[in-house]
């Protein structure tokens, strides 16, 4: 049977250890500077060796991404940064020809970026004579044509996640509204916003979907199975800038459907679980066919039909009994759904049973209660975050 990586986005330490939790076999992140989610927490140098210890027990790989547009006054700076990384990272992802002279120049591994909109066998071939190891190929691209050039090289795509309006990026919307460019990871993301159409002589035109930039997010879930055929190896899923919540479900959704063929069932179980956690509504992308007017997204914000509300932090974790306390910022009874998130803990599930407020059973607690919850092995700070369906 295919071996197939399943790729996790990592904006922070929690969501990195959802993804390496909930089976993710690889990992990409950004540091600080010169990565396309400049909004997202992302690393430093220094963490990298933290990264390390939580990925190589797992044999989980680790790829760094470097893929924005380059300035002549980063170069050096660039540098630096690749001397400081080798040995630190299994890739990196980049396209900018100065990046991928520096990583041969320090013999590091790199993969093209979909920045690079790599959409034929020619140009495949090009990238691989420079050196390249894998190519993540432009999101324009429908699956025999995919398969044509996995015969090439490693190839990765995207499988779940936001997409822009300009499909592969490129987009200039945000720095001419705001001058934060997307091609430097700034996006501030105009493009969900709603709009409407108006003359110079102020007559308006009222259009169908006002949400007329933004498009739905990708979701290859009901073809997976031809994903599988079409000659990919690495399948991405988008997301640094969302949360461990969204990381945990996405990954261990995508993993089964990796590991096994899925049903019609099992399929339509998995897509309900995907609606849980933050889209703007789903679309098969290229892959199938061209995308319509039906790709375009009806909300401003998030169609998931579960949404996390915080509701306090663990003051206290004792092992031997497994019992935690927790200051409690907001209501929580029993019977409710609960994740805990830490930047050791990663992420994880509960219900409530039982609670006791001064070693006393209550069905229900309020803000500024401290209570004491049975739960695995959690920390103290981790948050707690109550689970209300939209």
């Amino acid at each position: 049977m295919k071996s197939y990586e399943l790729l996790a986005p990592a904006g922070d330490f929690p969501m990195l250890v959802a993804a390496v939790n909930a089976g993710a076999n690889a990992v990409y992140f950004g540091l600080q500077d010169y990565s396309m989610r400049a909004t997202a927490r992302n690393f430093s140098i220094k963490d990298l060796d933290k990264i390390e210890k939580i990925c190589k027990p797992r044999n989980v790989k680790r790829y760094l991404t470097l893929n924005t547009i380059i300035y002549d006054n980063e170069i050096k700076n660039i540098e630096k940064t690749i001397k400081k990384v080798k040995g630190k990272v299994d890739a990196i992802i980049c396209w900018d020809l100065a990046v991928i002279q520096l990583c041969k120049k320090y013999e590091i591994p790199f993969f093209i970026s979909t920045q690079a909109s790599v959409s034929n066998t020619e140009t495949a071939k090009f990238y691989k004579k420079l050196g390249a190891k894998r190519i993540i190929l432009a999101r324009e691209l429908n699956l025999k044509q995919i398969k044509k050039i996995s015969k090439v090289i490693d190839i990765e795509c995207f499988v779940h996640g936001a997409m822009c309006v300009a499909v592969s990026g490129r987009c200039f919307t945000s720095q001419f509204l705001f001058n934060k460019s997307a091609n430097r990871g700034e996006c501030l993301h105009p493009c969900r916003r709603t709009y409407t159409v108006k003359d110079d002589e102020d007559n308006q035109l009222r259009v169908q979907n006002n949400k007329i930039f933004s498009a739905k997010d990708l979701c290859t879930l009901p073809f997976i199975n031809e994903m599988k055929k079409s000659g990919i190896t690495g399948f991405k899923i988008e997301g640094r800038n969302r949360d461990p919540r969204y990381v945990d479900t996405v990954v261990r959704i995508y993993r089964k459907a990796l590991g096994k063929k899925l049903t019609q069932k099992e399929i339509q179980e998995g897509i309900k679980e995907l609606k849980k956690v933050y889209n703007k509504g789903f679309s098969s992308g290229f892959y199938i066919k061209s995308p319509t007017s039906d790709d375009f997204s009806k909300t401003e914000h998030s169609s998931a039909t579960e949404k996390k509300h915080f509701v306090g932090k663990v003051t206290h974790y004792f092992k031997k009994i497994k019992v935690a306390t927790i200051k409690l910022v907001s209501e929580l009874k029993v019977g409710d759904e609960i994740i805990i998130l830490g930047k050791t803990t990663g992420l994880k599930k509960s219900k409530i049973k039982h609670i006791e407020i001064n070693n006393k059973p209550v069905q229900k607690a309020k803000k500024g209660d401290e209570i004491g919850l049975k739960l695995p092995l959690i920390r103290k700070d981790d948050e707690v975050y109550i689970i209300i369906k939209n």
